[in-house]
């Protein structure tokens, strides 16, 4: 044995070892808790740095997001090799799942921009096949932190890990690319974390932030609006209707806001930002499975008023100062039971707890049916009690529906791609009106012609049905004309959806309203599609689907179709597959060929037949309709299976189809009896117009001259509006269009005078009319059938106007009847003009009835002097004057026959103390308008154009040249023009103006043809 050492201790072989190894045990424990820190850490700085705001001058923190080493800053993808990110479409290697989403948008009250927000996702998603590229949306995002765990065990606890190698943008199809060290495996289930940020700008798309003033106060508030693809500007995901998941939704915002989103908060807590400012953490409980484009957020300041139906809590928000006068009353008292009548009629329960409507001071898309989160126009939903117009109520109630209606078609039930998107909107605007008549039966809802309704600029298209007493939708209107609520409701339905739709399928350009997938690219393309065949033609076809199928079946077959494909995506085939299950389980409905092949040929074709009857024969030609005078040359293919609904000597007949080019249908020729006639498209279901042989179409008009009622009232609106059209196309003779007109001093229903005289003097055109020889025998000719039902409405107005207030529509269209008489100069028409215009100024209690405000106004500054005029502009500025009054003021200045009043005017809208620099067109536009003020007009512009062209560029000669084109006659009248033109416009639309005025000169040659024939026909039976 050796000697003690001097100092220290001694230790033997077996305890030095087991003393080494618990050091290492210890090392290790210290490794490892040392890590798990370090990896809690980091995922506390990747959340803090996603909800930190951006700095100016740093990008974005290269940290890792949890899993992997840190990714690199995105890197652009324009010299990439070919591969997936080329595609427009994502590929279907990786479906969502779910979305763990939180977003902070950094706004404080008063704080000044710029705005931003930022955010961290983490999308579950299953892998489809195997792959080594993970592509989702981003676009105007900065990225970092990209990291994929997986693949997710089937339980709670975590799972791997996959190294991102590169994240790389491709802009062009707004791509983020990740590239992987190895792939991810078919049928496993991934995590794809992302942080990001972006900015919150005022567009009103995307995310953005808008300003307002609410009692006095400036104020701000955040909103979203993310259709169609404006998901991935907020936050990356995969932004594809069909690629649905579902949401937990996390907003940060300021204490003082509130944040709502689609789902019920569930949680709020405070947490501090690196400055110690407190903000509000909100959390909402998980939605439902849903598409990108329908999630919503708002951070606001706004008070609500709220009920509950059937257990979905129903919160109107709004500005405190809108709340507080009750502008939300209207639209909490009309929701709830419109819910109700929508899931009664669907027989599909609402599956949501909580429905927020939200009027927002300024948003771009006038309504969004964000499923839990609607968002409106404030417009759009607030009503104020004392507005005298029913149409402001009458469109918020339509708006309101076809937003409920959504909920089922394109919530519930969503197209899987874009170019099926009249399955929602088609569907949303036909039950927009079913909705709405249900719940407002005497509302003017014809009133409204396409306003966007909905997203980009329309809103909507708007038709309307009767539904009183009915839990289920009736179209099957009878003859008898007792039956006025379908009858008003058909012609409504007419005038405001269907016919504006077919004056504009029969252009070259009109498209199909389904169209092939791959012809469906980038979001501008995307937001052609939110047009008017979308939601008018849409709504129209399912109106003549409905008709054909009866009630019935067409609301089991939607029963069906809702029930087989909630919470997923479909295409048009899906819908008439579940149709054509209907109809094969009964024997009450035979149809010629299959559900797809008939609605195939109205959805995928463009236009639409025009039906022509022999009655001598009994043949049903029918060829695509298009304008003969314009198109000389044009061949159409196109054939349909059409549906054909008609009558008899006014009795309903069987329905028939017309499925071939040409048919003969025995049943329908008729005797040489002038007793015996025959109607086609009955209470007008059928996408298509009719044309009569020349010889039927004199039977008609000798039939309505002895008997109008023999023709129920929708038929009559059909048969002359169908005839103006046709002889406008070159079809039939105008001559034979007047013959329809004599019957005029026996027609009550304004509805269908409002059409004629549409027809015979269009807006347009009274200023031009009047200098033709055809005035004074279009005078004499109107005025002498006009007289007993324009005595009857100035009799009501005069004595006690309220009495028009049962009867929306007849206010609605009184004010074409009224416009016409004075314009034709009727004394007794002037004279009730001044009369009530001179009451109004000695008293402005006295208030002019809205319905006919523009046209007494007008007509009360042209029969007066400077004093009237003074009046009106100081109206115009009155403090309590509302933006629909202002700009019936506006009009009225410019109607005054005093040339030096016109001239003042236009001098008053070149000084922005006196009217707003938005209104100069407007003001230029209005004069040059009238009979008087177009030459005043067109020498103002050109003294002045320097001016206005530093302040407004061109877009006022533009506006100017098409009110102008309808006076070119003559090539000097052009080379007038276009010699202005061509020193003020760059070379391109000087080109495109020099074919304008070419073309209007044709036109207007065209027009004076018909004006002589139309003249030389009065001559002939102005004493008929």
């Amino acid at each position: 044995m050796g000697p003690k050492a001097a100092s220290g201790f001694y230790l033997g072989r077996k305890p030095a070892a087991l003393l080494a190894l618990l050091l290492a045990a210890l090392l290790l424990a210290l490794a490892v808790l040392g890590a798990l820190y370090g990896r809690c850490l980091q995922e506390v700085e990747a959340l803090r740095a996603a909800a930190a705001p951006p700095s100016p001058t740093a990008g974005p923190k290269e940290e890792d997001a949890g899993c992997c080493p840190p990714s690199p800053s995105p890197s652009p993808g324009s010299t990439r090799p070919p591969g997936a990110w080329d595609n427009s479409r994502l590929p279907r290697a990786l479906l969502p799942l779910h979305y763990e989403l939180r977003l902070w948008p950094r706004v404080s009250p008063g704080q000044p921009g710029p705005f931003a927000f930022s955010g961290q996702v983490n999308i579950t998603v299953r892998c489809a096949q195997d792959t080594a590229t993970v592509l989702l949306h981003s676009a105007e995002l900065e990225l970092w932190g990209a990291a994929v765990r997986g693949p997710l065990p089937e339980g709670p606890a975590g799972g791997g890990s996959i190294e991102v190698a590169e994240l790389w943008l491709e802009e062009r199809q707004e791509y983020a690319v990740l590239a992987l060290r190895r792939s991810l495996r078919a049928g496993g289930r991934y995590v794809l974390q992302l942080s990001f940020r972006g900015p919150l700008s005022e567009d009103l798309d995307g995310l953005f932030l808008t300003r307002y003033t609410d009692q006095g106060q400036s104020s701000m508030l955040i909103a979203s609006q993310l259709e169609p693809t404006y998901a991935r500007t907020v936050y990356p995901c995969f932004d594809e209707p069909a690629m649905k998941a579902t949401f937990n939704i996390i907003i940060v915002h300021h204490p003082s806001y509130v944040a709502l989103s689609n789902m019920p908060a569930i949680d709020t807590s405070e947490m501090k930002d690196e400055n110690g400012s407190l903000w509000t953490v909100t959390t909402f409980n998980t939605t439902l499975k849903m598409s990108t484009y329908l999630t919503a957020f708002v951070v606001c300041d706004f008070d609500y008023i709220t009920r509950t139906e059937r257990g979905n809590e129903i919160r109107i928000w709004g500005r405190k100062e809108a709340i507080k006068n009750g502008y939300a009353e209207y639209a909490l008292n009309i929701t709830g039971p419109l819910f109700s009548f929508l899931e009664d009629l669907f027989n599909v329960s609402y599956p949501l707890s909580k429905t927020d409507l939200v009027a927002l001071p300024d948003f771009g898309a006038g309504a969004m049916e964000n499923w839990g989160l609607i968002t409106f126009q404030e417009s759009s939903l607030m009503y104020i009690p004392s507005d005298q117009s029913g149409g402001k109520k009458a469109m918020i109630c339509l708006i309101v529906s076809h937003e409920l209606g959504h909920q089922w078609f394109g919530n519930l039930v969503t197209m899987s791609w874009w170019n099926d998107l009249w399955l929602n909107e088609g569907f949303a605007s036909y039950f927009e009106y079913v909705g709405a008549s249900y719940m407002e039966p005497r509302l003017p809802l014809g009133h409204l012609k396409h306003l966007k309704l909905h997203s980009f600029g329309w809103l909507l298209c708007y038709l309307v049905f009767q539904h009183r007493k009915q839990r289920t939708l009736n179209v099957s209107c009878q003859i008898s004309e007792a039956r006025t609520d379908c009858t008003r409701n058909n012609k409504i339905f007419y005038y405001h959806m269907l016919q504006p739709v077919l004056r504009e399928d029969k252009e070259i350009a009109a498209r199909s309203l389904s169209t092939r997938e791959e012809k469906i690219k980038g979001t501008f393309s995307l937001v052609g599609l939110f047009d008017i065949f979308t939601y008018s033609k849409g709504a129209s076809i399912v109106w003549m689907l409905s008709s054909f199928l009866t009630e019935r079946l067409f609301n089991k077959a939607l029963n069906s179709y809702l029930k087989a494909f909630s919470f997923s995506s479909v295409n048009q085939d899906d819908l008439w597959t579940h149709i054509q299950m209907v109809v094969d389980a009964q024997n009450e409905v035979q149809l010629p060929a299959s559900v797809k092949n008939i609605m195939d040929s109205w959805t995928c074709q463009n236009g639409f037949p025009v039906l022509t009857l022999n009655l001598s024969t009994g043949i049903i030609s029918q060829e695509q309709f298009y304008n003969k005078r314009t198109e000389n040359n044009t061949t159409y293919n196109n054939t349909w299976i059409v549906p054909i609904s008609w009558i008899r000597n006014g009795s309903a007949q069987p329905l028939v189809w017309l499925d071939k080019s040409s048919k003969m249908f025995p049943e329908m020729q008729i005797s040489d009896s002038e007793h015996d006639w025959i109607l086609l498209n009955m209470n007008m279901t059928g996408y298509y117009r009719v044309n009569y042989d020349p010889l039927h179409l004199k039977r008609l008009a000798e039939l309505l001259e002895k008997d109008p009622k023999a023709i129920p009232v929708v038929n009559r609106l059909h048969l002359i509006d169908d005839a103006f059209t046709l002889a406008q196309a070159g079809y039939i003779e105008i001559e034979s269009v007047f013959e329809l007109t004599k019957y005029l001093a026996k027609e009550d229903e304004m509805f269908v005078w409002y059409t004629v005289l549409s027809n015979l003097i269009p807006d347009n055109l009274e200023n031009i009319l009047n200098k033709y020889e055809l005035y004074p025998f279009l005078k004499k000719y109107l005025l002498k059938r006009m007289l007993p039902i324009y005595h009857y409405y100035a009799s009501i107005i005069r004595q006690n106007v309220d009495a028009l207030a049962d009867d929306y529509s007849d206010q609605i269209y009184l004010e074409k009847l009224i416009n016409t008489a004075c314009w034709l100069g009727l004394q007794d028409c002037l004279n009730l003009s001044s009369e009530l215009y001179t009451k109004w100024m000695e008293n402005p209690d006295n208030e002019i009835p809205f319905t006919i405000k523009r046209t007494i106004c007008c007509y009360g500054v042209a029969m007066g002097s400077d004093k009237e005029w003074d009046f009106a502009w100081k109206m115009y500025n009155h403090n309590n004057s509302k933006e629909i009054d202002k700009d019936i003021m506006l009009f009225a200045m410019s109607c005054t026959r005093e040339s030096w009043l016109l001239y003042r005017y236009l001098q008053y809208s070149l000084n922005s103390s006196l009217l707003s620099s938005n209104n100069t067109a407007i003001v230029i536009s209005n004069v040059a308008s009238t009979e008087i003020g177009q030459r005043i007009a067109w020498e103002f512009v050109t003294e002045n154009w320097l001016l206005l062209n530093e302040r407004h560029g061109n877009g006022i000669l533009q506006r100017l040249l098409r009110i102008m084109e309808n006076f070119v006659n003559t090539d000097l009248q052009i080379q007038e023009l276009q010699l202005f033109y061509n020193t003020t416009l760059d070379e391109d639309l000087r080109t495109a103006t020099t074919e304008t005025l070419q073309f209007a000169k044709f036109a207007n040659k065209e027009r004076r043809k018909l004006i002589a024939r139309f003249t030389d026909w009065l001559r002939k039976n102005i004493d008929d």
